[in-house]
């Protein structure tokens, strides 16, 4: 009898046992099983350790270089081409339009080009070939558009007309340059005049130490700038709404077309690296704040003669539009192109703070970029992405910069129904003594449980020994 009633009793506060263990678990959210891997801080390197040809940074704020290294020494620009050739695309070209894509426009894509991925008779919207040249950095994209630049251009300023492109000129400005007929240029030598109109661009902005004569990068002794004048040509850039989404999209998703029948035919990533960490640049090798707020996109360029470079557009804490550049980085340290980018950008940053140390910017690294999104799912309010923006009736509670927001902790509407499916759960967990209680109700109960199987196992040992001997017998 007394056996059974301790194995009835052992059962019973076993079966408590569980339910609170139980209880428990779900009152934590449950047990965290997963792996912390935790990442690092990662300091910069110093200015003095970036191996590269020049750099610099540009305060298009103030108009006024920050911080230098051989800024107008003669470089290669590779695909940071393609910032000026994306600029003159959104001058002339409808981003809704098609255009189609030509054999001459491909005639120079070779095995190793970077490339979009269309093909001859192609009809792609330019919206879709500006995303091709900037994110994979097509040379296929690069040609199309250029070729459909010079048509539109034709087509908008006919020479002998009263209407002049933003450079004051009209058709006639390439025939003369490049002293044949319209019916020659357009039947073969567009991406010549393409690339006239490009420094006929140049020389608008004052890029003295620039000269281009493609629309896509590729190497050529005569296709040359510098650091400064990229940091300028970003800076003309970055006026164009679309350009700074196009530079500050994460990735891109293409359409179907006639030639590729299925949506999503090809998925692509930005190539600028620090677009997705931006808090690599958010202190300098000493851990000095950088007052860096935000990346909003840039253009890298790689070729064997060029080395590597990239052009970005930054936002201080104190609202000024910062354009770096660096170029030339050796193929050895390609590996290191990111940080040695976020170096020159927490340099650079902290300069500009330190000239005009006010902060004006709400947020930091990363906060209010614009993402790849429809226009319908846009910030409606981004001062980085629009810098002039004020903040009115915006924020109800706009943090001063002495007056720190409080951090975020997680999903606002997640933890309301939490509050709202569970009040029990929070009335625990916010309630210390029914805490306590519970903890040492599940101790007596373990404690009681290791007696009840010890007094078990004690009374079922003289059963055991009979039930043998009856055996034998």
């Amino acid at each position: 009898m007394k056996n059974a009633a301790s194995k009835t009793l052992l059962k019973v506060s076993s079966l408590l046992l569980t339910v609170i263990i139980a209880a428990g678990y779900f009152i934590s959210g449950g047990i965290d099983v997963s792996a912390d891997v935790g990442q690092p801080e990662l300091p910069v390197p110093a200015l003095s350790d970036i191996h590269c040809a020049s750099y610099c940074v540009y305060d298009k704020t103030t108009d006024m270089i920050v911080i230098s290294q051989n800024m107008d020494d003669k470089i290669y620009p590779a695909s940071q081409t393609k910032i000026m050739t994306c600029m003159l695309s959104l001058d002339y070209l409808d981003t809704d339009a098609k255009l189609t894509v030509s054999e001459s426009a491909m005639a120079s894509i070779g095995s190793d080009s970077s490339v979009m991925g269309i093909g001859v008779g192609e009809k792609v919207k330019v919206s879709e070939l500006l995303y091709g040249l900037m994110l994979p950095s097509g040379n296929d994209a690069a040609n199309v558009l250029a070729e459909g630049c010079v048509d539109a251009f034709f087509n908008l300023y006919p020479e002998g007309g009263t209407q002049v492109n933003k450079d004051g000129v009209t058709a006639q400005y390439l025939l003369d340059t490049l002293g044949d007929t319209k019916e020659n240029i357009l039947a073969g030598r567009k991406i010549e005049a393409f690339a006239a109109l490009m420094n006929l661009r140049a020389q608008t902005l004052g890029l003295s130490g620039t000269h281009f004569v493609n629309a896509c990068g590729l190497h050529d002794e005569n296709h040359y700038t510098t650091a400064h004048d990229l940091a300028l040509m970003m800076s003309a850039a970055s006026e164009y709404d679309d350009f700074r989404k196009l530079i500050s999209s994460p990735t891109h998703i293409f359409q179907a077309t006639n030639l590729h029948t299925s949506d999503a035919w090809s998925y692509v990533k930005n190539s600028d690296y620090l677009l997705f960490d931006p808090w690599l640049a958010g202190k300098t090798a000493n851990g000095t704040d950088s007052h860096l707020a935000a990346i909003i996109g840039g253009k890298t360029g790689t070729t064997s003669n060029a080395g590597k470079g990239v052009t970005i557009y930054t936002v201080n804490e104190n609202g000024h539009e910062l354009m770096v550049s660096i170029c030339g980085i050796p193929a050895e340290y390609y590996f290191y192109t990111t940080m040695y980018l976020a170096s020159v950008t927490a340099y650079g940053n902290l300069a500009c703070w330190e000239n005009d140390p006010e902060s004006v910017v709400i947020g930091t690294t990363g906060d209010y970029r614009s993402v790849n999104a429809p226009d319908s799912e846009q910030p409606e309010y981004d001062p980085l992405i629009y810098p002039g923006d004020q903040l009115v009736d915006y924020f109800p509670d706009t943090p001063t910069p002495t007056e720190a927001a409080a951090p975020d902790t997680g999903d606002a509407t997640q933890d309301n129904a939490a509050k709202q499916s569970a009040p029990l759960v929070l009335f625990i967990k916010d309630n210390t003594k029914l805490s306590v209680l519970i903890g040492t109700v599940m101790l007596a109960i373990i404690i009681i449980n290791g007696i009840l199987i010890i007094r078990v196992t004690k009374l079922s040992r003289p059963r055991r020994r009979r039930s043998k001997m009856q055996g034998r017998g």
